[in-house]
């Protein structure tokens, strides 16, 4: 089973190599993948790619960060309240359906060039998945959960932070995968509107020199703290869910 996983990028990564070099494509514009890990090992010692890579992170966990301590308690708290949160539902899906590249712009005007407009775009972003999520979550709690909490005499908070919240947690912890996917995927789309550090700066740098090879080590250090992330959540993702689910997943 843990074969045929890899079985499909084995097979991707040996016709990446052998394409260029058999003439099936152009290597100017497609480098062999060996060329690839080349230019990302010498960037690497060069200092370049570590040094930018450390300030996308930075500035993606700090947008990360952002959008969980403020929609995931947001989102509980109104999924405790049905009535508010069906009022307030019509008014966050326009605000999530917004394009948040053109709201860059925007956070330029109020925020000014800095740091503080990326993070905002990709707090922006990342909150509305943990928002909807942590309202779920807790707006529709396991009946059966409930009246075993109930019958243990649990209520108000107690029922809440030894009941609901647990049972919230897989649901969250599926959110906050998804959205820190997101935040790598709005940070790049950040640093290349308006930057002069970072793994998406770096990137048009090698543009501009046409440099392709490393442009596309650059695509695979992007890569790579994504996938880390990924997987991470989906650690906990599972770690949280249910034992018979793991098992039906294994």
């Amino acid at each position: 089973m843990g074969i045929s996983r890899y079985a499909l990028v084995a097979v991707v990564l040996v016709a990446w190599e052998a394409a260029p070099r058999l003439g099936l494509v152009d290597a100017g514009f497609f480098p062999p993948f060996s060329a690839v890990i080349g230019e990302l090992w010498a960037q690497g010692v060069s200092g370049a790619l570590p040094r930018n890579a450390a300030i996308s992170i930075g500035r993606a966990a700090a947008g990360f960060a952002l959008a969980v301590l403020a929609a995931i308690p947001a989102g509980l708290l109104l999924g405790t309240l049905p009535t508010l949160a069906e009022c307030c539902t019509p008014l966050f899906m326009v605000l999530a359906a917004a394009n948040p590249f053109l709201l860059f712009h925007v956070a330029l005007l109020f925020l000014g060039i800095g740091e503080a407009p990326k993070i905002t775009m990709i707090a922006w972003v990342c909150g509305w998945p943990l928002l909807f999520g942590s309202m779920a979550a807790m707006a529709r709690p396991d009946a059966e959960l409930l009246r075993t909490g109930r019958a243990f005499g649990l209520g108000g908070w107690a029922l809440t932070r030894r009941v609901l919240l647990p049972a919230a947690a897989p649901a969250i912890a599926t959110s906050l995968r998804l959205s820190a996917g997101l935040a790598f995927f709005v940070l790049i789309a950040a640093e290349m509107m308006g930057a002069s550090s970072g793994l998406g700066w770096l990137v048009l740098t090698y543009q501009e020199s046409y440099h392709a090879a490393r442009i596309y080590a650059a695509a695979v250090a992007i890569a790579i703290p994504g996938l880390l992330a990924d997987s991470a959540f989906e650690w906990l993702e599972r770690k949280l869910s249910p034992k018979e689910n793991v098992y039906a997943i294994e």
